[in-house]
C-alpha cells in the first residue's frame, strides 16, 4: 500500500473549515474546497514513490491489473474527493460518453485550446459521479414536475415570471422545461437580473420551501442561475445517504461535507451559478428534460460488513466499512486498483494507521487487510 499525501484546491466556494476540521488541522482562513486522492493529472496524489500518475504510468499491468487496464485503459478510472462547499457551486451538467467524444473531437478540429475558458470538452470521457454526505449536506438534482415549480414560481408574486409560470403550464413536460431554461439563460442580463432581485427578495419573505434559493440569490445576485435553480428538486441528505448524477441530469451542491467519487474527467456545462462560461446551444443539447425523482441512495448490506453504494457505472464502485475496536480484521484484497480513505476514528490498513482524512492506494492483487475502531471509505472499479 502506499500512504497518500493529497492536494486540497482552494476554490471560491469551499468552507473555510469542514476540511482542516475533518483533518484536525487548524484553518488557514482560506477557503478549502476538494481534497483529491487519485492520478488526475491536475492534482495527482503523491506517494514514496512519486505521483500516483507517475507510479501507474511505470507499470500499469502491475498497478491496475490486467482487467481493470483491459477496460478502462492504462489510467486510474475514477477520481476520489472530500468536497467541502461553504457556499453553492456551479449549477452544471455532463456530457454522456458519445456527447464527450463528439464535443471533444469538435473542439480538438477547430484548434480550440485545451485551458481555454470557452472549451466545454476537455477529454473524451464522460463524467458520471456519486456525493455521499459526512454531513447534513444540501443540494439541487433533477428537474421537478413542471406544474410544482409553476406553483413555485408564482408563489413568489412577481410580474415579470408570470410568463414562465404560464409555459410550465401550457405544455407538455419536456416542451415546457426546455422552453423555460432557455428563455432564463437567453434573456437580456440587465432584465432578468431585476426579475433575479425580485424574487431573491420575495424567497428570504417567504422561507419554507424557498428559502435554499434565497441563499443561492444571496451568494449569486443577480444570476439568472437562481432561478434556473428553481426547476430543479431541493434535496437534504442526511450522513450516510447519497446521491448519483448521471449524464444529462441537471445539478448543484450547496453546503456540507461529503465524499464525491466520479469518472476521470473534466468535463462540465454550466447552466449558471459562475462567472464562468456558459454555452446555452451545447448546454441544451446535452440536458435530459425530463422530472425525475433525486433518487436518495442508501447503503446495500454485502458480505463482510461492507455496505457498498449502487450505481449503474464501472468506472468507480464506493462502498464503506464502519469497522469496530477488537473485532477481526477484514480482507479487502481484490483484483482491481483501490483507495481506502479513513472518514471518523481509527483505521489500521496494512501497515498504515490512518485519521480522518487520510487515505491508501492499495495496488490491483496487494493484500488489503483492515481493522481498527472507525469509518473507512473504499473505492474501486467494477471489471
Amino acid at each position: 500500500m502506499d500512504r497518500l499525501d493529497n492536494t486540497v484546491r482552494p476554490y471560491a466556494w469551499g468552507s473555510t473549515t469542514a476540511i482542516p476540521k475533518l483533518l484536525g488541522v487548524e484553518p488557514t482562513g482560506e477557503p478549502q474546497a476538494e481534497m483529491w486522492m487519485g492520478a488526475h493529472p491536475g492534482a495527482p496524489s503523491r506517494t514514496d514513490r512519486g505521483t500516483l500518475v507517475e507510479v501507474i504510468d511505470a507499470d500499469p499491468g502491475r498497478e491496475l491489473g490486467p482487467r481493470s487496464v483491459a477496460r478502462f485503459g492504462p489510467r486510474l478510472p475514477f477520481l476520489l474527493k472530500i468536497l467541502a462547499a461553504g457556499a453553492p457551486l456551479s449549477l452544471q451538467v455532463h456530457p454522456n460518453l458519445a456527447q464527450a467524444k463528439e464535443g471533444y473531437e469538435d473542439e480538438e478540429r477547430r484548434g480550440i485550446p485545451v485551458d481555454a475558458p470557452h472549451r466545454n470538452y476537455k477529454d473524451a470521457n464522460h463524467k458520471p459521479e456519486l456525493i455521499c454526505a459526512l454531513t447534513e449536506f444540501d443540494g439541487l438534482c433533477g428537474f421537478r414536475p413542471p406544474a410544482r415549480t409553476a406553483d413555485l414560481l408564482d408563489g413568489l408574486g412577481v410580474d415579470s415570471l408570470k410568463p414562465y409560470v404560464d409555459l410550465l403550464h401550457a405544455h407538455p413536460e419536456e416542451a415546457a422545461l426546455r422552453e423555460v431554461l432557455t428563455a432564463l439563460l437567453s434573456a437580456d442580463r440587465e432584465e432578468m437580473a431585476h426579475t433575479v432581485a425580485q424574487a431573491a427578495v420575495a424567497c428570504a419573505r417567504l422561507g419554507g420551501d424557498y428559502a435554499p434559493y434565497a441563499d443561492i440569490a444571496h451568494h449569486y445576485p443577480g444570476d439568472p442561475g437562481v432561478l434556473a435553480a428553481m426547476l430543479l428538486n431541493h434535496v437534504r441528505l442526511q450522513p450516510g445517504e447519497a446521491l448519483f448524477l448521471g449524464a444529462g441530469i441537471p445539478h448543484a451542491y450547496l453546503s456540507g461535507l461529503g465524499v464525491e467519487i466520479m469518472a476521470n474527467s473534466d468535463n462540465v456545462l454550466r447552466c449558471g451559478l459562475t462567472p464562468k462560461h456558459v454555452d446555452v446551444p451545447e448546454l441544451l443539447r446535452i440536458v435530459r428534460f425530463e422530472a425525475a425523482d433525486p433518487g436518495v441512495l442508501r447503503p446495500e448490506a454485502a458480505p463482510d460488513g461492507e455496505e457498498v453504494y449502487e450505481t449503474p457505472t464501472d468506472e468507480f464502485r464506493l462502498s464503506r466499512h464502519v469497522l469496530s475496536e477488537g473485532a477481526a480484521a477484514h480482507d479487502l484484497s481484490r483484483a482491481t486498483p483501490q483507495i481506502l480513505l479513513c472518514t471518523a476514528g481509527s483505521v489500521r490498513a496494512g501497515e498504515h494507521e490512518l485519521t480522518p482524512g487520510r487515505s491508501v492506494f492499495v495496488p490491483a492483487g496487494e493484500k488489503a487487510e483492515v481493522s481498527g475502531g472507525g469509518t473507512l471509505f473504499r473505492a474501486t472499479v467494477v471489471a
